[in-house]
């Protein structure tokens, strides 16, 4: 039986490798899980009510788009929250989850070749999100490793890049706020990606899925910034969900957003790929896009943790306080023996951050770092990094 080289390199998933790394050995500790983020917080209790009053709809195939009126109000949270407007019907088309839609997107508009006839290029900040790279390969497009470093802002710095491999690239992904380092690219960073796509000619895939957690002023957005530019609407395509910002990472809803011609060639892969949110689900969501108090609720509770951490880690050489989002970028020599270090004698499970990188050019820069995921509630929270302190910077 033979199987795609494309997909022959890969590296074990990062969850089941930690699993590897650590379930051999005992906790030295009652249990704090840091590893996933997956956040804790409560959800809205009215979403049960929203699911139930619409129970029918379970009844019926989903709209595959979306919900009109689901989309129109995704429409309206994307004018109140960065200013811009947008089609519900022709520029939004709701998720099973942003990660259906950030691998699918590359499948529907990565073409087999570059302008120029050569292997197309996807760049992939470094460390990174799984699903980029892998979507990049499934399109057969050459996934770049760009280091995000502390040299880079923690934020890849694509204008760096050979010219040359710049007019390969068909696409760039971006998080931001990143996941792990939680850094936030400002207007000028967006505004010279911009230019940099519009100069060689590729999308940006704008993974925004941490845009509502933050410390001190709102992240600004992709699409802010090009309607602010006048960039080409085709040049951007951001994703967003509500696992993050409304603490439902079960309900599996998000939405991408983008130029015309761009979700016109999603939505139409999605005809015959997709799996659409069912319609009692699609109208949670839309409750759940309509209310900004829960999320300022939950917003308030991240700040806590924010200053739990840096007070905490106030004297630990190289701890950078995160901008956003809710993980922790910790510094250590070596990611994996720390991980399993905190493991065996506290019982706080924290994942490599190598996990999260790949090697590129001898170097992977998630080598010296752990990731920690500050989602579980604030006193189990104090008490795991007050262990990871103590155990790897005491």
């Amino acid at each position: 039986m033979v199987f795609p080289e494309r997909f022959s390199n890969l590296p074990e998933y990062a969850f089941p490798r930690l699993r590897k790394l650590l379930d051999a050995h005992a906790p030295g500790g009652e249990v704090v899980h840091m590893s996933i983020g997956e956040p804790k917080h409560a959800f809205p209790p009215w979403i049960i009510d929203q699911i139930v009053q619409t129970q029918a709809g379970f009844g019926q195939y989903p709209p595959n788009d979306g919900a009109p009126e689901l989309l129109a109000e995704i429409a309206r949270w994307l004018e109140g929250r960065y200013g811009v407007s947008v089609a519900a019907a022709t520029q939004i088309m709701a998720l099973n989850g942003t990660r259906e839609g950030l691998f699918n997107a590359a499948l529907a508009l990565c073409p087999e070749r570059s302008a120029r006839g050569a292997r197309p290029a996807v760049l992939v900040p470094n460390p990174f999100y799984q699903v980029y790279a892998v979507a990049a390969l499934a399109a057969a497009a050459e996934p770049v490793f760009v280091p995000a470093t502390a040299e880079t802002g923690f934020l890849p710095d694509y204008t760096a890049l050979d010219p040359a491999l710049l007019d390969r690239v068909e696409i760039a992904y971006i998080c931001s706020p990143s996941n792990p380092q939680g850094a936030v690219a400002d207007a000028g960073y967006i505004a010279d990606l911009l230019a940099l796509a519009e100069k060689h000619d590729f999308r940006i895939f704008a993974d925004e899925c941490y845009s509502e957690i933050w410390r001190d002023a709102p992240p600004p957005g992709f699409l802010q910034i090009a309607a602010q530019t006048g960039a080409d609407p085709e040049r951007v395509l951001v994703f967003h969900s509500l696992s993050k910002r409304s603490n439902l990472p079960g309900l599996r809803s998000g939405f991408v957003a983008g130029g015309a011609q761009g979700i016109a060639r999603i939505k139409q892969l999605r005809a015959y790929a997709g799996a659409p949110l069912p319609l009692p689900l699609q109208r949670a969501a839309q409750a759940a896009w309509a209310d900004e108090t829960h999320v300022q609720e939950n917003r308030a509770l991240y700040r806590e943790k924010y200053a739990l951490a840096d007070e905490i880690f106030a004297g630990v050489t190289g701890y950078r306080p995160p901008e956003a989002g809710f993980f922790l970028w910790l510094p250590v020599a070596d990611g994996e023996a720390a991980a399993l270090k905190a493991w065996r004698e506290t019982g706080v499970r924290v994942l490599p951050g190598a996990y999260l990188g790949r090697d590129a050019d001898g170097e992977n820069p998630g080598t010296n770092y752990i990731r920690a995921a500050m989602v579980a509630p604030k006193e189990e929270l104090q008490r795991g990094l007050i262990r990871l302190r103590d155990c790897l910077y005491g």
